[in-house]
């Protein structure tokens, strides 16, 4: 099967409000509930610990399921910081031919290749008569339960 994740809405991303939210102190069992406010430790901002350079970082939506070993399944966000080095193991976004796909990048004797994290779909190697660049390295994914 041809690669089916690929990028299907660009956010900028924002850390002009702040959004703090109690952070409780302690784990939070599966079982019994009990009253959080006795823990609240902290105040937490998500875009503190999301967006480590404001002017790079993207969030992306992504369609289709070729990643979903990886944790990235269709309508995920992905958080994308544009500033970092793309590296051989990371998940990245890139642009083949023109369309913005999800793979990991895996490099071999400097080569680069895309690779799917689902056994239904081939990797994507990558030749020179591909126009191929990396748009953008990512961080998080925010997947809805």
């Amino acid at each position: 099967m041809t690669e089916k994740t690929i990028v299907s809405q660009i956010l900028t991303a924002t850390t002009e409000k702040k959004l703090e939210l109690p952070l409780a102190e302690a784990s939070c069992p599966a079982g019994f509930p009990s009253p959080a406010e006795d823990y609240i430790e902290a105040q937490l901002d998500l875009n503190d610990h999301l967006i480590k350079n404001p002017a790079a970082t993207f969030f992306v939506r992504v369609s289709g399921d070729s990643m979903q070993n990886a944790g990235i399944h269709d309508q995920d966000i992905l958080v994308v910081d544009r500033s970092l080095e793309a590296r051989d193991g990371k998940i990245v976004i890139a642009v083949i031919d023109g369309e913005l796909s999800v793979k990991r990048l895996r490099i071999k004797h400097g080569k680069p290749s895309l690779q799917p994290e689902n056994s239904n779909y081939e990797p994507i190697t990558i030749d020179q008569q591909n126009d191929f660049r990396i748009w953008g390295v990512v961080t998080s994914v925010i997947h809805a339960v």
